[in-house]
């Protein structure tokens, strides 16, 4: 019997002048210049110019960051208010966002099982991980995160710690615990990831 997440539509990155709109107002409510704004993420200020100019796209990782430092989440941030009326998510029609890595032309692509939605406690999403590709650097923040690696292999480091996954695998965690994943392997791996309250 074929899987039915066979029909996934294909990805647009995240659009950078959308994202830029969204990271200002976000920084205005907030009431913080760039300068606050960068010292609170860890990144430049130029960086963040760039960004809420729609010159850059930032790594899952540097957008994770700030959109802690603004009181948000990844998914406000790169999918706005949208919101699905219906319990049901169907495979060919869930939205993705892609995100580019500091390998070569790597990419994470976030299937939306759950489309983000404000008061949610859970968000869940399928990380499309290509050969290679990799979130870049730990991190860390309130919550638990769960996972299930539905195909392909996982590299997946809890503090000092690193364990790899195999399809069938699964795993949880804190999200207090400094995390980060890889894709080691020469195949996509895919990987239901769930966690609360909402990251990315």
């Amino acid at each position: 019997m074929p899987r039915a997440a066979a029909a996934v539509p294909v990805s647009a990155p995240v659009a950078a002048d959308t994202l830029g709109v969204r990271l200002k107002h976000a920084r205005m409510v907030k009431q913080l210049t760039l300068k606050a704004l960068a010292l609170q993420a860890g990144c430049s200020e130029s960086m963040l110019s760039k960004l809420e100019g729609g010159h850059a796209t930032p790594s899952l990782a540097t957008l994770h960051k700030i959109a802690l430092a603004l009181s948000t989440n990844v998914g406000a941030l790169v999918s706005g208010p949208e919101t699905n009326a219906s319990p049901v998510q169907r495979a060919n029609k869930r939205p993705t966002t892609e995100f580019p890595t500091s390998g070569r032309h790597k990419s994470i692509m976030l299937e939306r099982v759950i489309v983000p939605g404000a008061g949610q406690l859970l968000q869940s999403d399928i990380h499309v991980i290509e050969p290679l590709a990799s979130s870049d650097e730990q991190i860390s923040h309130a919550g638990e995160e769960l996972g299930y690696v539905i195909e392909g292999e996982l590299e997946l480091t809890l503090g000092e710690e690193r364990y790899v996954l195999q399809a069938g695998d699964s795993f949880y965690f804190p999200s207090t615990v400094p995390h980060s994943y890889r894709n080691p392997g020469k195949t996509v791996t895919r990987v239901l990831w769930t966690n609360t309250p909402p990251t990315f």
